[in-house]
Formats: C-alpha cells, sequence, structure tokens
C-alpha cells in the first residue's frame, strides 16, 4: 500500500535522513526557524498543550557559554553548526491551556494544578513536539543534529530557569562533508507491531 506523500518527501523526510554531524557555514535564517515552527506547530499533543519551547543560539558569546555544557563528542560540532537550538519543557504550560482549548478551559485547574503532574505532561508533550520540529527541521531541506550528550542541569542554570527543563541540544544547518554515520539497523515491522 502506498502512502499519501510521495516517496522523495517520504526520502527527504525519514528514509535519507540522518542526524548530521558537520554542517557547511551557510545561515540559518530566522524566518526558516520561523516556518518550520509554523509548520510543526499543529503536530497533536495532549489537551493541545504547547510546553517546548526553542531558544536559538546565536551569539558567540552564548555559544560559549553553551559548548562548555556539551559532552566531549559533542562540543566541537556544537561550536560550529550554523544555528543551534535549546529545546525545552515549560512545566507552566498550563496558563496558556485556556487560550489553546477554548472548549474546555476549566482543563488547567482540573488536570494539571499539581507540579508534578505539570512536569510529566510537560515533558511527554515537549518530547512530541521536539520530534515534529526536527522533521521540521528536515522538511525545509536543513539537516538537524539532535543531542543529550549534555550537562543538561547546567545548560538549565545557564539559559532557562526552574520552569523549564531541557530535553535536547540541535544542531541545524546544511549537512557539510562526512556528515552522517552509515545508517544504524532499525526493528522490523513483525518485530515491533502486535496484533490483538
Amino acid at each position: 500500500m502506498s502512502l499519501a506523500l510521495d516517496a522523495v518527501a517520504q526520502d527527504l523526510l525519514f528514509r535519507e535522513a540522518r542526524t548530521a554531524n558537520t554542517f557547511t557555514d551557510e545561515p540559518v535564517t530566522d524566518e526558516q526557524v520561523q516556518a518550520i515552527y509554523d509548520l510543526v506547530k499543529y503536530g497533536p499533543t495532549a489537551f493541545n498543550q504547547t510546553p517546548l519551547r526553542i531558544t536559538l543560539v546565536r551569539s558567540p558569546e552564548a555559544r560559549e557559554r553553551l559548548v562548555k555544557h556539551m559532552a566531549e563528542g559533542n562540543a566541537a560540532k556544537t561550536s560550529t553548526a550554523p544555528l543551534v537550538a535549546i529545546l525545552s519543557a515549560d512545566n507552566e504550560f498550563h496558563e496558556d491551556l485556556p487560550a489553546l482549548l477554548p472548549h474546555f478551559p476549566q482543563a488547567k485547574d482540573m488536570f494539571f494544578s499539581e507540579r508534578p503532574v505539570r512536569e510529566g505532561s510537560a515533558l511527554l508533550n515537549a518530547a512530541l513536539q521536539a520530534a515534529y520540529f526536527i522533521v521540521g527541521v528536515r522538511a525545509a531541506g536543513l539537516a538537524a543534529g539532535p543531542m543529550t550528550g549534555a550537562d543538561l542541569a547546567g545548560i538549565q542554570k545557564e539559559f532557562l530557569d526552574d520552569d523549564h527543563t531541557p530535553l535536547m541540544i540541535v544542531n541545524i544547518g546544511k549537512p557539510g562533508e562526512d556528515a552522517w554515520f552509515p545508517r544504524s539497523p532499525r526493528l522490523s515491522f513483525d518485530e515491533v507491531v502486535t496484533t490483538v
């Protein structure tokens, strides 16, 4: 059975896409990032919550502050990528729910009045949004290099606050020379899918 998306788009988003480890020096513009967000904001989340927050690291000073928190294997590529984004979960996302869920504004207090519940929901739904963001970067014809190899607590103190939990760092740009590792294996359909 064929998919609605043509084979070229399937390759761009999934089959040929990989985590990039090197990038050209071609800049990534604010307009490109806005176009990516304006596409991926439509990805589904629970209660239409939008906990993902994106911190773009553009200045050399901010880049230097970030690189010192990256794991050794991630520091060099983070220092040279055209753009780096810190993706985090806003644990106070529920404040936006009355506007985002106008048919059920009481969800804010009914389900998310307690901080531990909000943190769990923010983490899950921001992770969903982070995945959409990575696919959106690919849809823009760019490559993404998402990483969790970093001192996330240090990044939180350096760039965020106690209401924001860092999820990952994403290097963004046009892939450079030798950008890809070989494709790693994936589990087959029969290994993953069970019918009951």
